[in-house]
């Protein structure tokens, strides 16, 4: 008696459907959002330990830059995939009545871009 058929699997099952590919991509784009945490990690103990001038020279190699402009454009794909699909996963409900979902996800939007704004005048506000 042989064994159990086990039909192949198929590696590329998100290359068959538009939807599938964006959700694999989106699930890759958190290695560069770990990616950016650890970065801002390196500096801030960098900051800490007084070498902030060895992380400035690694942070100018051309080869960073291109990683981090990787990582800046997959992390804002992944915040703007995550407000999307904020009202699919969120209910939220004010005396019965259900809060449409562009509602929610314009809050979701207008709140980054209230926080980023205000980050921006932060960081580059001359002294």
């Amino acid at each position: 008696m042989t064994g159990a058929y086990v039909p192949r699997r198929d590696r590329l099952w998100f290359t068959r459907s538009r939807r599938y590919a964006l959700f694999v991509l989106r699930e890759l784009t958190s290695v560069f959002v770990a990616w950016a945490v650890a970065y801002l990690l390196l500096m801030i103990a960098a900051l800490a330990g007084g070498g902030y001038d060895g992380f400035v020279a690694l942070a100018r190699q051309p080869w960073m830059i291109a990683i981090n402009g990787v990582a800046l454009a997959a992390t804002g794909f992944h915040a703007l995939t995550f407000l999307n699909l904020a009202p699919r996963a969120t209910v939220v409900r004010l005396d019965g009545w259900r809060v449409p979902a562009w509602m929610i996800q314009g809050g979701n939007h207008s709140a980054w871009l209230l926080v980023s704004a205000i980050v921006a005048y932060v960081v580059l506000r001359s002294p």
